[in-house]
Formats: structure tokens, C-alpha cells, sequence
């Protein structure tokens, strides 16, 4: 198995974006370990601005870590299937759209693309879920990503079961040790955990 200095990682970033502060923490952490980062962005990422920050700016800061360019278009990650460069591609954070539509087989976004080109080369695909609606509408698709072959999880809780009893959102300072697992054709465990 590679060391970790030895990887090259795609980090695919879906529109979660009260997320966005523990994403660029996980990114350093990636490029602290040695990895080489490769950034995917969905479309709703790259030009949505909200209360949380400006896109241009979240993504310059994501680039400047990774010290490359980003993905954009379908077009730009189709690649990653033939070429097979990534060694994982982590989608963090990952939404429920892009869940629901992982499931189904749909390819309509960079990020989406880029997991069924990975994918299509039998190497780990470490998804980072946030979402409102994990033990709601999408706790089947949860379920069954969880039973999908080179599919492996960052661990997650709930993180305000009082306000939003559906929402379940990833450990993400467990990113690279779920990196590290999956690698070795493992699910990290325990995969849900609690939140303080």
C-alpha cells in the first residue's frame, strides 16, 4: 500500500456550504500528510455566493491549498476514468442531491462525473456526507451507497437532532483515517458517531 506523501487525492466539493470552514481544515490536513490534492468543484460551488462567503473566494483559498487548479466542467473530469490518477477520490462535503443522484447513476456535475470515472477503475471513493435530510428522504440512498462495492464513509452523527432529527453531517478530522481504511478495503468503524 502507498504512503500517504505517496497519494494523489481527489477532493470533490458539493454545495454543502455551512461546511465549507471544516473542508479547507480537511484540505490542509490532506496536504500537510504529503498528499497531492486534486480539486473538483460542483457547479453550485463555484458560483454560488452565500451568507457563508463568496465562491470565488472559497474556491481560491481551496486551489492555493491544493496548489492546483480545480475540475469545473463534466468535461474536465471525464479524464479521471482513463487516465486513473487519483488514487481515492473523497467527495467532502456530500450532499443529499448529489447522493440521491450517485445512487441513481447520474452524471450531470463535475463532482458526479469524476466519481463514476473513479469509480469505473475499482479504487476507493470516500464520501463525507452533509445533509438535512440523511434520516429522511435520503436514508435509503444512504443505505445503499453504504452497500456499494469501493463506496466507503467518513464517520457521521447527528449533529442537532433537537432542531434537525433528520440531519446527519461527517467526522471530518477522520477524513484521512477513512482514506487510510478504505485503501485497505475497509469501512472505518464505528461509522456513526455521536455529536457532543
Amino acid at each position: 500500500m502507498k504512503e500517504l506523501k505517496e497519494l494523489t487525492v481527489g477532493l470533490a466539493i458539493t454545495g454543502s456550504f455551512c461546511t465549507f470552514d471544516k473542508i479547507k481544515k480537511a484540505a490542509k490536513e490532506l496536504k500537510e500528510a504529503g498528499m497531492e490534492i486534486q480539486p473538483i468543484f460542483s457547479n453550485q460551488t463555484a458560483a454560488c455566493d452565500c451568507r457563508f462567503g463568496k465562491a470565488e473566494e472559497f474556491v481560491k483559498e481551496i486551489e492555493d491549498i491544493a496548489g492546483k487548479k480545480g475540475i469545473y466542467s463534466i468535461c474536465e473530469a471525464e479524464p479521471i476514468g482513463p487516465k486513473g490518477y487519483l488514487d481515492v477520490l473523497v467527495i467532502a462535503p456530500c450532499t443529499g442531491n448529489t447522493m440521491a443522484k450517485l445512487c441513481n447513476g447520474i452524471t450531470d456535475s463535475p463532482v458526479l462525473m469524476a466519481a463514476k470515472a473513479h469509480l469505473r477503475n475499482e479504487k476507493p471513493l470516500v464520501i463525507s456526507i452533509s445533509t438535512n435530510d440523511a434520516l429522511g428522504m435520503n436514508f435509503k440512498n444512504l443505505g445503499q451507497l453504504m452497500n456499494m462495492k469501493n463506496i466507503y464513509f467518513v464517520p457521521f452523527g447527528q449533529d442537532n437532532y433537537e432542531k434537525k432529527p433528520a440531519s446527519m453531517i461527517a467526522h471530518t478530522e477522520l477524513i484521512i483515517d477513512t482514506i487510510q481504511a478504505a485503501l485497505q478495503g475497509k469501512q472505518i468503524q464505528p461509522v456513526i458517531q455521536g455529536y457532543e
